[in-house]
């Protein structure tokens, strides 16, 4: 019968006194596990532990560190490695999950079929069904003008579904409880790294103090991880998933290559009179404003402006925001789309987007930017998600990106270990990066080309833009192609 033992504490405090962390080990009632004891005596004897020494260290426990521990958890060539994440986040040590009610939080993904795919292989799709969720079939994009858009429907396109929308905390938290229920050896250090550098060999002691060789390790150099409460631990690769300030990325010395937006987004979760089912996007000469159901009567605001602007919205009274809101999503700016001549023919769908109520959370504003690491890899280092590269939200490709990243390590580990490759090597981590890093780069172009081309009000361009619309709404192919695209069925745009 299965015991539980909270991982958190069953290796974290290893460099403790014993009868500490003894205490601090919680197991069930029926006794400690074969592991656990096995810890014991090896405090006792005085040897340095082989669970100090992992074969992953993934700094950053966030939706994109976690998916890749539940990938490794999922892969029959990587779920005997021994993995550690390192992240202070005091939600990874909780268990009791997401509560159920309330209003939902601001902070969410629009993900696509490809990522609930993934979600469904790993097994942490059950726990974003358990909690809110909003899967739509329907998205309608057009721009302040008027002259122009673009309407989706997924049976119109042989689709299911779209995408859907889910708070980030669900997904967390989803994946979060999918790794604690793997038979995974897996250590959580509630922590954060504070330097970094590699070894020749592994730093294991015999009972005479000198050093010994490690059966978890027994070729190729390690990198010792140095942590903020003054532990070490070791690990044959690190993997940098600690977001767009990464200090992995710092450490190891990657350069990176981005700029600013002149623009920041201000997002927060609004209320309807009825439910919203359609995810809705406007371009206006500030920057795009979206709508993103999100369950119940409940839908999302990213709202992208001049830092000055969002400041403003961000501190005005609730009503005034709710009537610029329903202005910025109706006939503010500029007048509906009409009919043309495209669209006598019956084919003609634009919709008025739902009337928004009342605002439901807190106003949240942050700086938008662009960013792309040099290099994802060098020696026993890989980088996945915002430590290799963030995007403007305009699209809500980011987190989906990040999820490829974690699908595609995983892969390319798993492949590593199948001919006997170390884990670590250099060799190996530069296939990765030459899978995900022109993918990566192609959608950032993109999203850039949007970002400045909705960033110019001039009448060539406006007539440009909607041509474009116009281009997508009735010519289907091209549709197909670019929701294919959009939804990760298809890596790349068009037809390349």
């Amino acid at each position: 019968m299965r015991v539980k033992i909270d991982c958190l504490s069953s290796r974290y405090l290893a460099r403790k006194a014993v009868a500490n962390t003894i205490d601090a080990i919680k197991v069930s009632k029926k006794g400690f596990s074969n592991d656990a004891l096995a810890r014991e005596r090896k405090l006792k004897s005085g040897l340095a532990s082989d669970w100090d020494q992992h074969d992953i260290a993934i700094v950053g426990g966030g939706m994109v560190g976690m998916a890749l521990a539940c990938a490794l958890s999922s892969n029959p060539l990587t779920k005997h490695l021994n993995v550690a994440i390192i992240d202070s986040n005091p939600a990874l040590g909780r268990m009791d999950g997401i509560k159920k009610g309330g209003h939902p939080d601001p902070r969410v993904s629009a993900i696509t079929p490809a990522t609930i795919s993934f979600f469904k292989d790993v097994g942490a799709w059950q726990y974003v069904q358990e909690n809110r969720h909003a899967i739509f079939d329907k998205m309608q994009v057009w721009d302040y003008t008027g002259s122009g858009y673009t309407r989706y429907n997924a049976k119109d396109l042989g689709k299911e579904m779209l995408g859907c929308v889910v708070e980030n905390k669900v997904l967390h938290s989803s994946l979060l409880s999918c790794f604690k229920d793997k038979d995974f050896h897996k250590t959580i250090y509630p922590s954060r790294l504070t330097s970094m550098d590699l070894l020749s060999r592994p730093p294991a002691k015999g009972p005479d103090g000198n050093s010994g060789d490690s059966t978890l390790h027994s070729r190729g150099s390690l990198a010792k991880l140095d942590l903020s409460d003054g532990n070490s631990i070791y690990a044959k690769l690190v993997v940098g998933a600690d977001g767009g300030k990464s200090r992995v990325r710092e450490l190891a010395g990657i350069q990176t290559t981005g700029w600013k937006y002149p623009q920041s987004a201000v997002i927060c979760t609004v209320e309807h009179s009825t439910e919203n089912q359609c995810a809705w996007q406007r371009f206006l000469p500030s920057g795009p404003i979206a709508l993103l159901p999100v369950g119940d009567n409940f839908s999302n605001i990213v709202w992208s402006m001049s830092p000055t602007e969002a400041l403003d919205r961000k501190t005005m009274s609730e009503d005034n925001f709710v009537r610029e809101v329903n202005h910025a999503l109706d006939y503010g700016y500029g007048p509906h789309p009409q009919p043309g001549l495209l669209g006598k023919d019956g084919k003609f769908s634009w919709e008025v987007p739902p009337k928004v109520v009342k605002v439901v959370s807190e106003r949240m504003m942050f700086p938008l930017s662009l960013m792309h690491a040099k290099n994802y890899a060098s020696n026993h280092v890989v980088l996945i998600g915002d430590a290799a590269h963030t995007v403007h939200p305009l699209a809500g490709q980011g987190v989906n990106l990040g999820y490829a990243d974690a699908v595609a390590l995983s892969k390319i580990i798993a492949d590593g270990i199948a001919v006997g490759t170390d884990i670590g090597e250099l060799s190996l981590l530069k296939k990765f990066e030459s899978e995900r890093k022109p993918a990566n780069i192609m959608m950032m172009a993109i999203l850039d080309g949007l970002q400045k081309a909705y960033s110019i009000d001039l009448g060539p361009f406006n007539a440009l833009r909607a041509a474009a619309f116009n281009a997508v709404q009735y010519i289907s192919p091209l549709k197909k192609n670019i929701v294919s695209y959009a939804t990760g069925e298809q890596k790349w745009p068009l037809f390349l």
